[in-house]
């Protein structure tokens, strides 16, 4: 038919109006559906449709081919062929379906409305029609259905554009309105600055890049990522003293520069333009693993005999991933640990802190020794981290100058997964340039899994996978590296739930006043917590065994060595100007951790190994607790000298513990400066110089379980010469070494007592 007409079923009463119209459509518009097999079949004749052709003789007209084309041989009387036919057909009289037939049509349509050729057939059998009169029925009511639905819809897009058009009109008129608020004069409307249009140039390179990361994304997980609104930038980097402490570290994108860790740093380049398809590809990859490895169990996650650990197994990594790349070298070996904890910090706030380097690295702070930003291959999407794309480098560090720190050049990507869960992955690029000597550390596919949890808390778990050669590490921590618990997941995770229980104390409102010494002032907690951090972030930058560090072996029986190192201090209001004299040693104590921790952290026992408190009484004049254990805490300490002619000096110090490692840090503070301090003032200009502990595990079994023994690290500064300019005496270099060296034995004394 080439009007291309539906043909309609006989006895229609209920779909055919007085004017000709069918009930539902309200013109021949809808009527689209032809029949090509019956023209085929000789039944039908093309209708040569005038212009002006009434819906009304459309009905007739379809209603008489129907009959035509449903003609049989049993409806000839004659029984004669069709050669002895009058060629015409005959007009049949006008059927229509009975009210019982429409209802039961009507009942069968909600419920199934593309029945097949035996639903067709039964129900015409039951209902008395020919099955081409219920095909076609249904025909039409589908098509009804759709022309309504479509009629729906057009109504609504109606509605919508008329409301666009009145806010559109209402855009215009404010703009005829607005001023300048420099000049007051009118504002120029359609002249585009060069900012404005620097910011659309950048704009459409961004879109760009999505539009990249969701192609290649879509290979890997099967579906583009989403398009989203994309704003000039993701949330702003902020200090995390804005969760309750504050931050350290030198300029944006940049932390740990102490000891001119920034100049080696930035000799670093970043990527290539011809790599960050590649360097996309390869985050994409490694988040499907991270995923995978975080959510796997047996056989690639076994359980230890004491049911306490869980043992990577290295086989069943290879087999389950294909495309891992070889060690290397035969020097390095495979590190993996996995841990999942409940922690107490909203899990966005996590994401902001993993994705700037800034914070990052300071809530790290005793393992990550220095780290830059090397480029943001893209900013995330939504205003926010998901989609973000940054490649770093990184130095992780044990607290102790025997284990040499572990340098990582690597992409880190964030991405917000469709169950709300966050992820963010860190993978090792050295094998874009590979180096005649290899670093010491690469990172597979490495990082976290963030899930919200109520109240505020998150859960994550995190996975912790590198090679590396351990050659350099000194025999007296081998057993703590090869356990997992130097650089692996059980101390990140530990790590992080601390420093969470510190950032909730910080923002604590509820303070109890009742207890002598605590600060309860807001504003002088949140000064008293940033000098605190910045002390710990300085102690811990600057005893390990960076490769910005050069230590110098003065003396010792080769574990007990004293090692020790200057820097020069030059406009720097953080510390006080000269010549300052870095001195460390790590050693073994038969003592657990615990015990040795609540000794070093104790005023009362604090003069049986300080030398410089020269026998006089130390109290604890005020404290801020940093968390469930009492061990986590701010203290400002007075010692009362022996000698009435000397000043009284003040100590600050933070003691902090997990299952993982404690520390024990202090540093002298000026009275003055303290009380600026304590009034809520910036501590910024507050000069410290730290001293402490750093004591860990030993790896025979954790401190909390009374178990094994300690690693101890004794680590001092000293201002030998206020003159940068001044050289180095080797008296000074004799009095550093005659301190540390009485401080030790003092310790293994006391401790050897209370262990007989």
């Amino acid at each position: 038919m080439p009007a291309g007409l539906m043909i309609p079923a006989r006895n229609m009463p209920s779909m055919i109006g007085s004017n000709g119209n069918i009930s539902g459509f309200g013109s021949s518009s809808g009527l689209t559906l032809g029949q090509p097999n019956l023209m085929e079949a000789g039944h039908l004749h093309p209708l040569d449709m005038a212009p002006n052709t009434s819906e009304s003789d459309i009905a007739r007209i379809r209603d008489d081919d129907f009959d035509s084309a449903t003609k049989s041989g049993s409806d000839n009387p004659e029984g004669g062929s069709g050669d002895d036919q009058d060629p015409r057909p005959k007009k049949k009289r006008y059927h229509r379906h009975t009210q019982h037939q429409i209802q039961e049509m009507e009942a069968f349509f909600k419920e199934c409305p593309h029945p097949d050729d035996k639903q067709r057939k039964e129900l015409s059998r039951e209902l008395g029609l020919e099955p081409l009169q219920v095909k076609f029925w249904f025909q039409n009511k589908r098509t009804q259905m759709k022309t309504q639905h479509e009629r729906h819809e057009n109504t609504q897009l109606r509605n919508e554009n008329e409301k666009l058009r009145a806010d559109n009109m209402r855009y215009r008129e404010a703009l005829g309105s607005a001023s300048c608020p420099n000049c007051g004069g009118p504002t120029a409307i359609g002249e585009m600055s060069f900012d404005e249009h620097h910011l659309r140039l950048e704009n459409a390179r961004l879109r760009e890049e999505i539009d990249r990361i969701s192609a290649i994304a879509a290979k890997y997980v099967g579906k583009p990522v989403g398009n989203y609104p994309l704003l000039s930038s993701p949330v702003p980097s902020r200090s995390p003293l804005d969760l309750g402490v504050g931050s350290f570290g030198g300029q944006p994108g940049m932390a740990g520069e102490i000891y001119g860790g920034g100049d080696l740093l930035r000799s670093i380049s970043g990527p290539n333009e011809a790599d960050k398809p590649l360097i996309i590809e390869i985050a994409v990859a490694a988040m499907e693993e991270l995923i995978r490895m975080a959510q796997m169990g047996e056989p690639l996650w076994m359980t230890s005999l004491d049911g306490n650990t869980t043992v990577f197994n290295e086989d069943e990594y290879i087999r389950t991933f294909p495309r891992v790349a070889p060690k290397p070298s035969n020097h390095f070996k495979c590190e993996a640990s996995r841990e999942s904890a409940v922690v107490i910090m909203n899990h966005i706030n996590l994401v902001e802190i993993l994705m700037d380097v800034n914070q990052w690295s300071t809530v790290f702070s005793g393992i990550v020794s220095r780290a830059m930003t090397l480029d943001v291959l893209s900013t995330g999407v939504a205003g926010n981290y998901n989609g973000a794309l940054q490649v770093m480098t990184a130095e992780f560090q044990v607290p102790s100058p025997l284990v040499p720190t572990r340098e990582s050049y690597y992409v880190r990507y964030c991405k917000q997964h469709v169950d709300g869960t966050w992820a963010v992955v860190d993978v090792s690029l050295d094998t874009l340039r590979p180096n005649p000597a290899p670093r010491s550390c690469q990172r597979r596919p490495s990082g976290c899994l963030i899930q919200e949890m109520p109240n505020g808390y998150s859960k994550v778990t995190w996975v912790e996978h590198v090679d590396v050669d351990e050659r350099g590490v000194h025999n007296l921590y081998k057993q703590l590296v090869n356990s997992g618990n130097a650089f692996g997941a059980k101390r990140w995770v530990a790590t992080l739930d601390r420093q969470c229980e510190r950032l909730a104390s910080a923002l604590a409102s509820n303070i109890p006043t009742g207890d002598v010494g605590v600060i309860t002032n807001q504003e002088g907690r949140k000064s008293m917590l940033k000098l605190a951090e910045r002390m710990v972030i300085s102690f811990c930058a600057g005893v390990s065994a960076s490769t910005t560090h050069t230590w110098t072996t003065l003396s010792g029986t080769g574990a007990d060595d004293v090692r020790v190192m200057t820097r020069k201090s030059v406009d720097d209001p953080g510390r006080p100007p000269g010549i300052v004299l870095s001195a460390a040693t790590s050693f073994w104590l038969p003592v657990p951790p615990k015990r040795v921790f609540e000794f070093l952290r104790d005023e009362n026992s604090r003069n049986e190994w300080d030398i410089l408190s020269n026998g006089g009484i130390v109290q604890e004049m005020a404290h801020i607790a940093n968390g469930r254990d009492t061990g986590n805490c701010v203290s400002l300490l007075r010692v009362n000298s022996a000698n009435s002619s000397q000043s009284n000096m003040l100590i600050l110090q933070e003691s902090c513990t997990d299952q993982t490692a404690s520390f024990v840090i202090y540093a002298p503070v000026d009275i003055v400066a303290m009380n600026v301090v304590l009034n809520g003032s910036d501590p910024d200009y507050v000069a410290l110089l730290p001293s402490g502990f750093a004591i860990l595990p030993d790896g025979g079994g954790m401190g909390d379980s009374g178990s094994g023994g300690s690693l101890l690290t004794v680590a001092f500064q000293i201002l030998v010469d206020s003159v940068p300019t001044a050289k180095l005496s080797l008296g000074s270099v004799a009095t550093v070494n005659n301190l540390i060296a009485c401080t030790v034995e003092r310790i293994k004394a006391a401790l050897s007592c209370d262990t007989t």
